[in-house]
């Protein structure tokens, strides 16, 4: 009797999450119209945050249909300079220029440029730790946020389609 009820339950355990959503997905190859179909190359400004999101972002193919060149470039605005000409606030502006291209047809499909600005306040003249962190981090925002923006701009103008 006891495995009967131990069996139902289960069963309708089972029965009743067959429909369970996750709210939290990442979703970044599906809604993406360029995933594992584009190779990508990057130049100008090494920035060597960018290479680890390529994959999340564009996928990897050996066969691909696209090639996308992104061009960065950094632009450093020192917004505050003390008497003893320390910087104490630095404004960074990363350019990232999206150049996609058809292989097949050898023609451009889109060009596109994206900024991402972050404003950065070092602790201290010399080698910092938590400061280096913290610069690395803002890095890889702006970063992320000039991807999105960029397989955003791809999925809502359909530039792929037709």
């Amino acid at each position: 009797m006891l495995i009967k009820k131990i069996f139902l339950a289960l069963f309708f355990l089972i029965i009743s999450c067959k429909d369970i959503n996750f709210a939290y997905k990442n979703d970044l190859g599906l809604s993406n119209p360029i995933y594992n179909k584009s190779i990508v190359e990057i130049r100008g400004k090494e920035i060597l945050n960018s290479y680890k999101y390529l994959n999340e972002y564009f996928g990897n193919s050996e066969n691909f249909e696209y090639k996308l060149d992104i061009f960065v470039e950094e632009i450093q605005t020192k917004r505050s300079v003390k008497s003893n000409q320390a910087v104490s606030k630095v404004d960074y502006e990363l350019i990232f220029s999206y150049n996609l291209k058809a292989v097949n047809k050898g023609c451009i499909i889109n060009e596109r440029l994206i900024s991402s600005k972050f404003s950065y306040t070092p602790k201290s003249s010399g080698y910092n730790f938590g400061s280096d962190q913290s610069l690395k981090k803002l890095y890889d925002l702006a970063i992320k946020d000039n991807f999105r923006q960029y397989v955003n701009f791809l999925n809502s103008n359909g530039v792929l389609c037709g």
